[in-house]
């Protein structure tokens, strides 16, 4: 159990900060394509989201509380490290979330100011996260190269929110508002892929333990699927936005799908680039793991906290399926 534990509690928060990547990245895409719509589209546009981005934001509770009781350590290290980022994220967030209820409360008059706010707020959200990821892969190190990685995630990780919110109103929507989210769609996928490749190009840069894990046989054999899965899924993703037939002909999803295996892949060669740190180079995660005997109580919480979650969206998602309807707050 003392060598079990640490690992189920380090896969609870990878899957975590997984499906919240996926899940509010769409919504923040959502948000930062705000300005480009029209007034009547920006209305659908926050009533795609509405029922769902307060469940979406709930994974992150997870990992971060998982991170917490689990490797109390680590929460300790990578809080003080990463203090100013999560701070300013932590701003972005909650004015998404004034802005959303604000838009329309607060009279015709205010409604672009809130608008503003909330494309705000996304942007915010979305690079700060970005800035987190590239700090948390250098180790938390500080040097001009690690700067540059982590501004250089700050920009991907929002170029990535961007084409996961056009997929998602292509699936959420119709008419004119389908038409630019392709568009939109269609515009993000090439920033979105050089992003990514130089980030697959500077991780063994800025870090000669993950270099040392990538770059060495047989283990570059046996990790080839990962990127070449990464690029065939890309390769996949040009050519159906190429399409604008087959979209609308209900193949939407398959964007949104393409980019859930992307980024499955990309948390799998991430995961295996970390173990067994959970601060790399620093901290493994049996040394940054709570006491046994508080790990097993909380499994037990895990245990029940986990699948009510999961459950939880699942309803969500099931109940709200289907296009969105005009936004109202009656």
């Amino acid at each position: 159990m003392e060598q079990f534990l640490p690992i189920a509690f380090m896969l609870v928060m990878g899957l975590a900060l997984l499906i919240y990547v996926l899940l509010d990245g769409y919504d923040l895409g959502v948000g930062a394509l705000l300005p480009l719509a029209t007034d009547d589209e920006k209305d659908l546009m926050i009533a795609s989201i509405g029922p769902f981005w307060d469940a979406n934001e709930t994974w992150i509770v997870l990992g971060v509380g998982v991170l917490l009781i689990a490797f109390p350590a680590a929460h300790g290290v990578i809080l003080t490290a990463l203090y100013i980022p999560i701070t300013i994220m932590l701003f972005g967030l909650i004015l998404r979330g004034v802005a959303f209820d604000f838009r329309v409360k607060a009279g015709d008059i205010h409604k672009a100011r809130w608008n503003r706010l909330f494309f705000l707020g996304s942007v915010i959200a979305s690079g700060s996260q970005g800035w987190m990821l590239g700090s948390y892969i250098t180790g938390l190190q500080s040097g001009l190269t690690n700067t540059l990685f982590s501004f250089l995630i700050a920009l991907t990780l929002p170029a990535l929110y961007v084409i996961l919110g056009a997929s998602w109103l292509m699936m959420k929507t119709e008419g004119a508002l389908f038409d630019k989210a392709i568009k939109w769609a269609q515009a993000a996928i090439i920033p979105m892929g050089v992003g990514l490749l130089l980030v697959s190009i500077a991780t063994p840069i800025v870090s000669q333990s993950i270099a040392d894990k990538w770059f060495v046989l047989p283990n570059a054999i046996g990790l080839m699927p990962i990127p070449l899965s990464c690029m065939v899924v890309y390769a996949g993703l040009l050519w159906i936005l190429r399409r604008p037939d087959l979209l609308a002909r209900g193949y939407a999803w398959t964007v949104f799908a393409g980019l859930v295996l992307i980024c499955l892949m990309a948390s799998l060669g991430l995961a295996y680039s970390l173990f067994p740190y959970i601060v790399i180079d620093q901290l493994t995660i049996w040394e940054a793991a709570a006491a046994t005997e508080s790990l097993q109580l909380i499994f037990y919480g895990v245990a029940i906290t986990l699948p009510a979650i999961i459950g939880y969206t699942i309803f969500i998602y099931k109940i709200f399926h289907g296009k969105a309807s005009e936004l109202s707050y009656e």
